[in-house]
């Protein structure tokens, strides 16, 4: 499937939520738990966790188990639901920095793999279905040192969602923790968009393919990220018009 850029239609949306602004602390706070299970969900559906939203909702909000389930898929909504609180409080800032890398992937990995969780991997990987091969581990303190670095003339160089995208495909790239370097991806790309006044983007399962693909082929050709950032500037755009819908309802 192709993606157009949409990154015109996306001001014209971000304008239209703007005159919905300031909103109010009820409004603030249902918006927020109403992501918190649907930014959750689909981000471990996407990585394959096999919790529906309605099961997600209950183990974070009831702490309930579901019977039949993974230990692990309960652990990773918890773990997400975390990190996702933590977002928030990030987003007051215009920084990101590796401490908040390194805590955001804590957050969400602890239950799993404390002695990874918040570490960057020691050993080399090979990523599943794909020609790409990621840095060597001994090369994943200085790229992630550069990363950061690099970070503010980035965004001041692109449309906050071309940023966003760009820091996405960068950390996956990069791929510096021995697992769950997509949810940190998505993570920090939603912590971008938050702190420049835009709204949690979500990637639905049912297109996780096109996703995939789409970062496969921002790795083969690293200089065409035409691709990947128009199908995030896809998936901004519809996450902004459900947002725009939820608005009208409260």
């Amino acid at each position: 499937m192709q993606y157009e850029n949409r990154i015109k239609e996306i001001d014209e949306l971000k304008s239209k939520i703007d005159r919905h602004r300031p909103l109010s602390p009820h409004a603030l706070e249902q918006l927020k738990e109403y992501y918190r299970i649907s930014f959750t969900y689909t981000s471990n559906a996407v990585e394959g966790n096999s919790l529906t939203e309605t099961e997600t909702k209950i183990v974070i909000e009831d702490g309930i188990t579901v019977g039949g389930k993974p230990l692990k898929d309960h652990y990773e909504a918890m773990g997400h639901s975390e990190a996702y609180s933590f977002l928030y409080d990030l987003a007051k800032n215009r920084e990101i920095t590796e401490d908040n890398i390194l805590k955001l992937h804590h957050l969400f990995y602890y239950r799993i793999d404390e002695d990874n969780a918040g570490k960057y991997r020691k050993v080399n990987v090979l990523i599943t279905g794909s020609s790409f091969k990621p840095p060597a581990a001994s090369q994943i303190p200085a790229l992630m040192k550069k990363f950061i670095n690099d970070l503010p003339s980035l965004r001041g160089k692109y449309h906050p969602v071309e940023f966003s995208a760009r820091l996405h495909k960068e950390l996956v790239t990069i791929h510096p923790f021995v697992d769950g370097n997509g949810r940190e991806a998505r993570l920090l790309m939603n912590l971008a968009l938050l702190q420049t006044g835009y709204v949690i983007t979500i990637i639905p399962p049912v297109l996780r393919n096109d996703y995939i693909n789409a970062i496969k082929k921002s790795q083969i050709k690293p200089k065409d990220d035409n691709y990947f950032i128009n199908f995030i500037s896809s998936m901004v755009s519809e996450s902004m018009k459900e947002y725009i819908r939820l608005l009208e309802g409260l």
